[in-house]
């Protein structure tokens, strides 16, 4: 496919949080991109909540959420929130992270909650039984709670 200006193709949604770019013209060539995943920090008194929006996969998606908890870890925070509201789907490298993920705040003598999973992602980790490890609160503010009652 010849390469064309971006206003010639049409961004549409697509299934497990794709992006369709289609060319709009005759052929029918179109380009798959895999959206990223995006992370912001914020502190809720001493908790840091991770708020993460698009696909926690292989690659990218997996490498921003360890990056981000590291350097938590690595200045001290050892309270995390990570909120998964926005996050659309996770793939088996991804669990592998949060796994991760767990293992390096609880090494750290830290605490790691997981709050507002949309469906997908609740039912990747009440299949894979991951329930039984991470404490997996329905909100924020159940998840903050849960922080501020443990000792």
């Amino acid at each position: 496919m010849a390469l064309r200006a971006i206003s010639e193709f049409a961004l549409r949604p697509r299934a497990a949080g794709f992006l369709l770019l289609q060319w709009l013209g005759r052929r029918s060539d179109a380009i798959v991109a895999a959206m990223r995943l995006l992370g912001t920090c914020r502190d809720a008194g001493d908790v840091s909540v991770l708020d993460f929006s698009g696909e926690i996969t292989l690659g990218e998606g997996s490498a921003t959420l360890r990056k981000m908890v590291r350097e938590l870890v690595d200045g001290g925070k050892l309270k995390i929130l990570l909120n998964l509201a926005e996050v659309q789907y996770i793939d088996s490298a991804g669990v592998g992270e949060l796994v991760n993920t767990y293992t390096t705040v609880r090494g750290a003598g830290g605490e790691l909650k997981i709050a507002n999973l949309t469906k997908r992602v609740h039912d990747v980790i009440q299949i894979t039984r991951l329930y039984t490890i991470f404490d997996v609160q329905p909100d924020e503010r159940s998840a903050l709670n849960k922080f501020r009652a443990t000792p």
